[in-house]
């Protein structure tokens, strides 16, 4: 894998231990983050969105992933902001997560 990726965010984790990423997600406009990982690195464990506006007629919020690393190393953890209606990602993020064994 490429570490010296620019647009990247750097992540430091523990195997077993959570990982959280939260995302702003816009579904009055069709909007939803698509994780893309490798499942032998990552797992997903949970995947919750929280409505943060009081309008009744938008539903915008923060979009939570959480993930349990499986084993140690730098793993690439990337998300694509999809639309309904396109076949290309709107947006992404990109992290690299440095994962390290659990202290005995």
């Amino acid at each position: 894998m490429d570490v010296q990726q620019p647009d990247a965010q750097r992540l430091d984790a523990v195997v077993g231990a959570p990982l959280t990423v939260t995302l702003w997600e816009d579904r009055t406009r069709g909007e939803q983050w698509v994780p893309v990982y490798d499942a032998r690195d990552v797992a997903l464990t949970e995947d919750e969105f929280v409505r943060t506006t009081s309008n009744n007629a938008v539903e915008s919020g923060n979009r939570r992933f959480a993930f349990a690393p499986c084993r140690p190393g730098t793993h690439r953890l990337e998300f694509h902001k999809r639309m309904a209606w396109k076949f290309t990602a709107e947006d992404r993020r990109v992290f690299l997560v440095h994962v390290r064994e659990r202290a005995s």
